[in-house]
């Protein structure tokens, strides 16, 4: 017996030591294949795979990243503010998701002589953006003011109080301020910038310039013209300063791009009644014009200033003693350019409005208008017939004959032949046509 049981023990230890060799063995080949398969991997959820997703959508989802940008557009009758919500992606333009828009009136220059008066109306439009803005994104989302022709007009010293007056509230709030925060822009900016809106709108921008369209645009005290040469001549025979190239979603873009100072509507309009920018005070505020109806009066505001304007009696026809003030008020101060007749344009601002005003096209819709339209319209209003033809109510303004007197001649020096037709669009998207989100890009972290 004790021999059997002294047997067993060698025996049970050797079973012991081969199921431990064993064990070990199926742990180093599981190991090693473990080594050899590709560990699960999860990508951020802003770089998955997502829904499709289209201009307009107002989608919260996770599945995306957003950026912000807050605009205020200081024009010469107001102030306006765009609060953009873009949707980005990695190596991808962004699109954009959703704006929201308010306006306030009048325009900063009309504080010129006492510019803490401009605080209020600025911090109601930044209560606005702070509603509009996740709180987490407003130390992330740039806050800019871009001053246009109201500003640029007035005396340096009085334009750069408003601005810090800005720059001091821009400062208090919760968003990121630059030393830029608040500026005036130069024309060939605004020109370039509302280009840029209507073509990152229309997908031209992001397709090639062979696939954008020009831009117009008509505001109360500059006039801009901006467009991408399709011929190399245009760019080797154009003034100098009219070229301008830039980069944009890993492109580079070259325009043909001037802004007129001075030849906006509001500008022009005072211009042709006899009137001057900046008139000192107890100078006379009565104008006289044969852009008027000949013994009419009446008056007219325009930067904080109130004007009794009347007809003159003349010994020509309204319509032709008009347009003959206004080509005075144009004559060598536009250049025709190059290849206007050629190129789809879009046409923006006044030119949107007073096509309205004359029956082409209904308020906040698309479409589009001859050069030829705007002269006939002329033709009609200054001779005291309606708008359009056949019946249509009588002009409500006094100043429809000036106003698009001076839009046909003024398209005609740009070099629009009478039939070019013109895209006329105050929205693409639901979106303003104006240079505000074109600017706002510029803003954004690539």
């Amino acid at each position: 017996m004790r021999w059997a049981e002294a047997m067993k023990r060698p025996r049970l230890a050797g079973v012991f030591l081969f199921l431990g060799v064993l064990l070990v063995y199926l742990m180093l080949v599981r190991r090693h294949y473990s080594a050899a398969e590709p560990a699960a991997f999860s990508l951020p959820a802003r770089y998955r795979p997502g829904p499709a997703w289209r201009p307009g959508s107002s989608s919260s989802s996770s599945e995306g990243s957003f950026q912000y940008g807050i605009m205020f557009d200081a024009g010469s009758t107001g102030t306006r503010i765009h609060i953009f919500k873009f949707q980005t992606e990695l190596n991808e333009a962004p699109e954009l998701a959703h704006e929201t828009f308010r306006a306030l009136q009048p325009g900063l220059s009309a504080y010129a002589d006492d510019p803490e008066k401009c605080a209020a109306g600025i911090r109601d439009l930044l209560a606005l953006a702070q509603s509009s803005v996740p709180p987490s994104s407003w130390t992330l989302t740039p806050v800019v003011l871009k001053a246009t022709a109201g500003l640029r007009l007035l005396p340096g010293e009085k334009a750069e109080q408003l601005l810090d007056t800005v720059r001091a509230l821009f400062a208090e709030s919760p968003f990121l301020c630059r030393e830029d925060s608040a500026s005036i822009m130069d024309g060939t900016d605004e020109g370039i910038s509302a280009w840029t809106t209507v073509n990152f709108l229309t997908g031209g921008l992001q397709s090639g310039d062979s696939s954008t369209v020009g831009m117009l645009d008509l505001g109360g005290g500059s006039t801009q013209i901006t467009f991408s040469p399709q011929d190399q001549k245009t760019i080797q025979t154009s003034p100098i300063d009219y070229i301008r190239s830039f980069r944009m979603f890993n492109r580079t873009h070259t325009v043909y791009t001037h802004s007129y100072l001075g030849l906006g509507l509001m500008s022009a309009r005072l211009a042709v009644l006899g009137g001057v920018e900046a008139s000192p005070l107890g100078g006379s505020t009565e104008l006289v014009s044969p852009c008027l109806a000949p013994e009419s009066s009446g008056s007219w505001q325009h930067a904080e200033v109130v004007y009794t304007v009347r007809g003159q009696r003349t010994g020509e026809p309204v319509y032709q003693a008009c347009r003959s003030k206004v080509e005075q008020l144009l004559l060598r101060k536009v250049e025709k350019a190059p290849e206007a007749a050629d190129l789809d344009f879009y046409a923006f601002s006044y030119y949107y409005d007073r096509a309205v005003a004359l029956g082409a096209l209904e308020q906040e819709t698309r479409g589009s208008i001859r050069v030829l339209d705007y002269q006939e319209a002329a033709e009609r209003v200054c001779s005291g017939g309606s708008p359009s033809p056949p019946q249509s109510p009588p002009p409500q303004s006094p100043f429809l004959c000036l106003d698009l007197v001076y839009i046909s001649v003024l398209l005609k020096e740009l070099g629009f032949p009478p039939h070019k037709q013109l895209k006329l669009a105050r929205t693409v998207h639901q979106v303003e046509t104006s240079w505000a989100l074109g600017a706002t890009l510029r803003y954004l972290s690539p």
